[in-house]
C-alpha cells in the first residue's frame, strides 16, 4: 500500500468523515436498549479523526485505534483524543479480548479476501456486540476509472503494470452471503455522497491521498509528473468546475452494521 501522507489526506477531512458520522450512529442504533460499548477498536483509525469521534460518542468506553501506517498514527498520539493506539497490519490483526465494537471508516477495501476477513473478525467480538464498516464503492466511477486509463496510456505503463491500485469492492448482495451465516443482525445499505469541492483539480487531490497515490509511488521524476498531468487532463473533463467555481464530487460508499 506504500505511504500515507496525512496532510495529503487531511485535505478533505471534513466530507471524509460524513459517512464516519452515519456510520457511528447507526452502530449505536445496533446496540438498541443494550449497555454502551465498553470496548472499542477503530480499525484502519489513520490520525485519529473517526477515533476521536467514537471517544467523544461513547466517552466512557476504552477506544484504541489500529492502524499499519505509522507516519498517520504518529499524527494521531500527537494529538488530544483520548485513545490508545496500535501498530499493525489489518490482514492478521486481532484484538486481545472480544470488543463490543469493531468499527472500521474506509480501510477494509484495501485487503483482499472478504469472505475470510469478514466472518473472522465478526468472530472476534462479544455476544451482543457489533462490527461497522464503511467502504468506498467508487470503483467504476471516473475518479478511479480514469487512474488506470491514465497508467496505461503513456511511457510509464510498464512500470506501472505491476502496480495493485484500488481493489474493487463486491456488491452488498455478496457480502449479506459472507455475513449473514454469523450475523444475529445484519445492516447492508449503500449512499452517494455529492460533494461539493472547492479549489483547482480538487478530485486529484482527493485522490492523491488514498487510490491514485499507489500509481504515483511507482514513479518519480519527469514519469510521475507525466503521470499526474495525463490524469489531471481526464479528471477535469470528467468533473468540470461549475459556473460557481465549485465541483461536484458523487461518491458511492457501502456500509455494512453486523450484530452477534
Amino acid at each position: 500500500m506504500g505511504s500515507w501522507n496525512p496532510s495529503q489526506y487531511l485535505k478533505y477531512a471534513g466530507p471524509r468523515l460524513r459517512p464516519a458520522v452515519d456510520l457511528i450512529e447507526r452502530a449505536g442504533a445496533a446496540f438498541g436498549a443494550a449497555p454502551a460499548p465498553g470496548a472499542i477498536f477503530d480499525l484502519g483509525c489513520g490520525t485519529g479523526n473517526t477515533t476521536r469521534l467514537l471517544a467523544e460518542r461513547w466517552p466512557g468506553a476504552d477506544v484504541v485505534g489500529v492502524d499499519a501506517s505509522p507516519d498517520m498514527l504518529a499524527r494521531a498520539r500527537a494529538s488530544d483524543i483520548g485513545a490508545r493506539w496500535i501498530e499493525a497490519d489489518l490482514a492478521d490483526w486481532a484484538p486481545p479480548a472480544p470488543p463490543d465494537l469493531l468499527y472500521s471508516n474506509a480501510a477494509l477495501h484495501w485487503l483482499d479476501d472478504h469472505e475470510v476477513l469478514f466472518p473472522r473478525l465478526m468472530g472476534s467480538i462479544c455476544d451482543g456486540g457489533v462490527m461497522a464498516i464503511q467502504m468506498p464503492r467508487n470503483h467504476a466511477e471516473p475518479s478511479h476509472a480514469l487512474m488506470a486509463e491514465a497508467a496505461r496510456a503513456g511511457p510509464w505503463r510498464e512500470k506501472l503494470k505491476a502496480v495493485r491500485g484500488l481493489p474493487p469492492v463486491a456488491p452488498p448482495e455478496a457480502y449479506y452471503d459472507i455475513l449473514a451465516p454469523v450475523a444475529r443482525q445484519l445492516e447492508i445499505w449503500e449512499s452517494v455522497y455529492l460533494h461539493v469541492l472547492e479549489g483547482d483539480d480538487p478530485v486529484v487531490e482527493w485522490t492523491m491521498a488514498t487510490g491514485f497515490r499507489p500509481f504515483l509511488d511507482a514513479l518519480d521524476g519527469a514519469q510521475r509528473d507525466g503521470l499526474l498531468e495525463d490524469y489531471r487532463a481526464r479528471i477535469a473533463k470528467a468533473y468540470p468546475k461549475r459556473a460557481d467555481g465549485k465541483t461536484l464530487f458523487p461518491f458511492r460508499r457501502m456500509f455494512i452494521v453486523a450484530g452477534r
